[in-house]
């Protein structure tokens, strides 16, 4: 049985199970919003599995799916292996959302990244202690950060609401993800020109290692040609 992991809730469940209806793959939810199972129709062998789009990388890598609709961001912050645990089948053309980096828009003097990495330096000097950057995403801003140079920093774990940390006086900028930037705006923050971290959509992925018996492995290629993602 090939298993198939959908996020559970929201908007992320309804526009997956909209792309799988227009490729005639009928995805529906069993029982009340509080179940967690689900139905497959239009192709056998193949069976539903709802989760937290947060938890569908952890599963794929385990092997425990066979396929799985997340974000690329999740799936890159997750799975420090991910290239090879799992392989990219088709960006579905929803849940698009930048991670990026963003620094109060009064810092007039902070437009660049090294700007930033001045700024950061300075800021340790004068307060004895590193800049804080509240984010959830603490693996890939530290890559990029060291990529770019900027050294005196420290992360601060943001599971929610992280563009409001500066204001609470818990962060001095963030990194988070956006798809129109006026969240940040509104709070009075502002992205770096050069702040982008990693353009991310919704994504239908493939586990590398989940088992596979011949039988599974027809039912993959036909539900896969249907799909167009083959």
């Amino acid at each position: 049985m090939i298993k198939l992991g959908v996020p559970s809730k929201g908007r992320l469940m309804d526009k997956t199970f909209d792309w799988f209806g227009k490729r005639g793959i009928t995805l529906s939810r069993s029982g009340s919003e509080r179940e967690y199972s689900g139905e497959v129709s239009g192709i056998g062998g193949v069976s539903l599995v709802l989760l937290s789009a947060g938890e569908i990388p952890r599963e794929l890598a385990a092997g425990r799916l066979h396929l799985g609709v997340t974000g690329t961001d999740l799936v890159h912050e997750k799975l420090p292996l991910w290239t090879e645990q799992v392989v990219s089948l088709a960006e579905l053309g929803f849940g698009h959302a930048d991670l990026v980096l963003a620094v109060p828009a009064c810092w007039i003097d902070v437009e660049t990244l090294d700007d930033l990495d001045a700024a950061a330096a300075a800021f340790r000097a004068h307060h004895g202690q590193r800049l804080r950057v509240a984010t959830k995403y603490h693996r890939l801003v530290r890559e990029f950060l060291r990529d770019a140079g900027v050294a005196d920093y420290a992360i601060v774990d943001s599971q929610g609401a992280t563009e409001g940390t500066v204001a609470n006086l818990t962060a001095e900028m963030i990194a988070d993800i956006t798809s129109t930037g006026e969240t940040l705006r509104a709070n009075h923050l502002k992205i770096l020109p050069d702040g982008l971290v990693l353009k991310s959509q919704a994504t239908l992925w493939k586990s590398r290692v989940a088992g596979m018996d011949d039988a599974d492995r027809e039912v993959l290629s036909r539900l896969l040609a249907q799909l167009g993602a083959d």
